[in-house]
């Protein structure tokens, strides 16, 4: 916890930053499902990791090659920055760097760590709402950065008003 005047906020100690991959693969986009302790329950999320974990001099693409690799078991021939973005900047200081991995090739089952548990979901493009949507009635929490796969349907109720 960090406090500026009246705000309150929650802020990584060393200012930490995260990777966060968008990994589409003939069609489907690779997944993660993981318990997380501050919700209590299991979160589905595209594939992260922090930045630097392994190393001082890693990438955001580095460590996005890494993470993909051990959350899903596909290794990208390539890893491309899309941009930094910051997901509840009312709340959280912390921001990512949203990475395209490209050129897939699936080397092992992926899982994560041994206390990870890392369940991996690779689903079609086209039926990722309802997918979603599954996962949520399910009772799995749904990160904010899903919102990225769900933009143009959002949107697409609203496009004849």
């Amino acid at each position: 916890m960090k406090k500026r005047g009246r705000w309150e906020y929650v802020g990584r100690v060393g200012g930490v930053q995260a990777a966060v991959i968008i990994a589409i693969d003939a069609g489907h986009i690779l997944l993660v499902e993981q318990y997380r302790v501050p919700l209590g329950r299991p979160c589905l999320e595209l594939p992260a990791g922090l930045v630097g974990d392994e190393s001082e001099d890693e990438t955001a693409e580095m460590s996005a090659a890494r993470e993909l690799e051990e959350e899903t078991g596909y290794r990208p021939a390539k890893c491309t920055t899309l941009g930094t973005f910051y997901a509840s900047p009312g709340m959280v200081s912390e921001c990512f760097t949203l990475v395209r991995a490209e050129g897939l090739t699936r080397v092992s089952e992926g899982g994560g760590t041994a206390d990870e548990n890392i369940i991996v979901h690779r689903v079609p493009l086209a039926t990722i709402a309802d997918f979603i949507a599954e996962r949520r009635a399910a009772g799995v929490a749904i990160d904010v950065k899903l919102l990225t796969l769900l933009g143009q349907s959002l949107l697409s109720d609203q496009a004849g008003d």
